[in-house]
């Protein structure tokens, strides 16, 4: 009876140490697998990045690794003021901080370019020379601001160009029984432009939580537009004060329209004083050697 319990036992351990080899091959097995399938991820990943351009995949990750790290030495309202342009600028692509002040570095350090190419290879010589040198550098150092300055200046324009139209598409869809934000959502879908896209970044926010006067200010914030800073201003004081949303839309459309128009005389007035430096040196020259130019000549062989 001893017997058959002690070859029981030895039976029962031999099935315990075969089940442990097999589930020990099994997870090794797994592992290899695994191990495989990271390989083979780590590869295809590294065949994706490699299809980049060598710009994108060294030039861009070391530009904002020296950016990340000049920036710890710049002071801290100079990076605010870059940061609050990149806002007013939409955030476009390719803008950054650490990006913007890597490119004005090299703009600081490309007076090492411009010294003897102007100096040494073109060398128009004396004041000339200077002056297209100093043009060079300031232009290298200022390049990057002044493309962000563009780009808010247009994108105000477009706002400030589209904020009429949309405002009328307001007031037809507000008068027709729609509520404001439900007006406000199908306006934007239907105009496209970057005031739209703002808009419908508002509504966004208010959808998560944000009160609509708090997304009001936030989108104030965002695009610095006098025109949309009056609208925003009113729409705070109806909802403050309980007004008719649609009386102050038909109010706020007829506002704009006027000053529209008032803007397009603006500029066409302005527009003379424009053309004056242009005609001055480039069209009045001509004409006076068209005119004086043959006098001129008989004069001299009269002589």
């Amino acid at each position: 009876m001893l017997l058959f319990i002690i070859a029981g036992f030895g039976i029962a351990a031999s099935m315990l140490g075969l089940m442990a080899v097999a589930g020990a091959g099994q997870r090794s097995e797994t592992r290899r697998s695994l191990r495989a399938l990271d390989d083979y991820q780590v590869n295809v990943l590294r065949e994706k990045e490699m299809l980049n351009s060598f710009g994108k995949r060294v030039l861009l990750p070391f530009g904002d690794s020296v950016g990340a790290a000049i920036k710890k030495y710049t002071p801290a309202g100079y990076i605010d003021s870059i940061s609050k342009k990149i806002l007013l600028a939409g955030n476009p692509v390719g803008y950054h901080v650490d990006r913007t002040i890597m490119l004005k570095l090299l703009g600081l350090l490309s007076v090492v370019l411009w010294y003897p190419l102007v100096f040494m290879v073109i060398n128009p010589g004396g004041l000339l020379a200077l002056l297209m040198f100093l043009g060079l550098w300031i232009a290298s150092f200022m390049g990057p601001e002044i493309a962000l300055d563009r780009a808010i200046s247009e994108r105000r324009s477009s706002m400030a160009r589209a904020l009429p139209d949309i405002l009328d598409l307001l007031v037809i869809s507000v008068e027709a029984g729609l509520g404001f934000e439900q007006a406000l959502d199908r306006t934007a879908n239907s105009v496209p432009g970057h005031l739209s896209d703002e808009f419908r970044r508002m509504l966004q926010e208010t959808r998560l939580g944000e009160s609509r006067a708090d997304a009001l200010r936030a989108l104030d914030e965002r695009t610095d537009v006098p025109e949309l800073r009056s609208f925003i201003m009113a729409l705070l004081q109806a909802d403050t004060f309980g007004v008719s949303i649609g009386r102050i839309l038909r109010s706020q459309a007829d506002e704009m329209r006027v000053r529209r128009r008032l803007t397009a005389q603006e500029k066409a007035q302005k527009t003379p004083v424009k053309m004056l430096f242009p005609l001055v040196t480039c069209i009045f020259p001509a004409v006076f050697v068209i005119v004086l130019g043959p006098a001129m000549i008989t004069i001299s062989k009269s002589l």
